[in-house]
């Protein structure tokens, strides 16, 4: 389980995320200097960091790296609200509790991510489908009127 990224780490990871391409520290560097005064080296020391950790790979090109996500921020918050879920001392009040918190949108994207589970859950697939009602006016297979 992933811990939660820091302020500065986050802030980089945004960008990789965003960006969806392999990146340069200099391009991260630039990017952030838009909103804050920091140094090159900072930024080289977080992506380092954020590679030891498993966040992105690398690869050399020339006297540079270029980064890119392991996996998508999808996936990193999934990991999180699981483990805030499962350390719970009491897993279904947290989720209500979750669930209240939600906004309609919230909510509307959870409904359409259950359909999506759903629709794809093995064990949905291989469920027995309740028997059929007879059509109005059909014969039941043991004869008319019975």
């Amino acid at each position: 389980m992933p811990r939660q990224l820091g302020e500065l780490e986050d802030a980089v990871m945004t960008r990789v995320w965003q960006w969806n391409r392999p990146v340069t520290v200099r391009e991260v560097l630039e990017d952030l200097q838009k909103e804050r005064s920091i140094a090159y080296t900072t930024v080289m020391t977080v992506m380092d960091n954020l590679h030891q950790k498993g966040w992105v790979r690398r690869e050399v090109e020339g006297r540079a790296y270029r980064y890119t996500a392991v996996s998508t921020r999808a996936a990193y918050s999934a990991a999180l609200m699981n483990e805030a879920w499962s350390t719970s001392d009491n897993p279904a009040a947290a989720l209500v509790a979750f669930f209240g918190m939600m906004s309609a949108e919230q909510r509307e994207a959870l409904e359409d991510a259950m359909r999506v589970v759903q629709r794809t859950d093995p064990v949905a697939d291989t469920a027995p489908a309740p028997p059929a009602a007879p059509a109005e006016g059909a014969e039941s297979p043991e004869g008319p009127g019975r």
